[in-house]
């Protein structure tokens, strides 16, 4: 399995936070779910088949390029 890119770190901040991975290609589609409760942690990295990440509700995501709060 090629990789593309750099890890990044999601920390929940409620429960029922989603991860939703997106393909590379060119179709764009859901490809894989996950969901954390309150104050677990997913580290992902982007791949050959993975190109974007699509998080919904309340956490964290630590970057290279900084951190986002998704609740601002």
């Amino acid at each position: 399995m090629a990789v593309d890119g750099d890890f990044f770190v999601i920390k929940a901040k409620e429960n029922g936070v989603h991860v939703i991975g997106l393909t590379r290609g060119h179709d764009t589609k859901f490809h894989h779910t996950e969901k954390l409760d309150k104050g677990e942690v997913m580290i992902a990295q982007f791949t050959e088949h993975t190109s974007a990440m699509k998080i919904r509700g309340k956490a964290i995501i630590y970057t290279k390029h900084g951190v986002v709060n998704t609740d601002e």
